[in-house]
């Protein structure tokens, strides 16, 4: 399980979520925005891959999800793009490869790969397959 530290602070300027849920999640992710990508990572202090960062800024809301971005995919209830809601997964390449978190207007945050650091960045709509909501 991941270690979920203290709970995370609010990050303005991030769109609100309906869910309450989801937006513990986003603000979760928000909050670790700047640490390194560290491959099989899910805590601010160990780092986070893509999956690990989902599945860590989730559980600040109860919700338990698995530590890879496909499992995540198959595992949860799919939405359509054009209902993409803040702490909706988005998903990407074919197999399933990268998941990274919704967070409204055309924006995620992600763990992109070795090198860089969870940040906030447009979505890769060019590469995405599909969406899913926890």
């Amino acid at each position: 399980m991941a270690q979920l530290g203290p709970p995370p602070q609010p990050v303005p300027g991030l769109a609100p979520a309906r869910n309450p849920q989801a937006g513990i999640a986003v603000q979760a992710a928000a909050s670790v925005i700047g640490v390194p990508y560290v491959y099989a990572g899910a805590s601010p202090t160990a780092g986070f891959d893509c999956s690990g960062l989902t599945m860590w800024a989730w559980a600040h809301a109860g919700v338990r999800l698995p530590h890879n971005a496909a499992m995540q995919y198959v595992s949860l209830p799919h939405v359509d793009p054009r209902d993409l809601e803040p702490g909706d997964l988005i998903f990407f390449y074919q197999p399933v490869d990268h998941v990274g978190i919704y967070v409204g207007g055309g924006r995620m945050i992600d763990a992109p790969h070795t090198g860089t650091s969870v940040r906030l960045e447009p979505v890769y709509w060019q590469l995405f397959v599909g969406a899913a909501r926890p």
